[in-house]
């Protein structure tokens, strides 16, 4: 599946649940939304936990 068929999908989803149920919908679907393409990601091998949670690096600047 495309990627633009997978974000059509997903403005779909989301415009549903923000007409029906409102912002809170909106924004409940939107959240599991990215926590489904998270694990998607991880479950398909392009995301490491690590690059999740790993801490920033603050001496980048120098």
């Amino acid at each position: 599946m495309s990627m633009a068929v997978v974000g059509l999908i997903t403005g779909m989803a989301l415009a549903f649940a923000g007409y029906f149920g409102g912002f809170g919908a909106f924004l409940l679907v939107a959240a599991l939304g990215a926590v489904g393409f998270l694990v998607g990601r991880f479950l398909d091998g392009d995301l490491d936990p690590g690059d999740i949670f790993r801490p920033r690096d603050r001496d980048r600047r120098r």
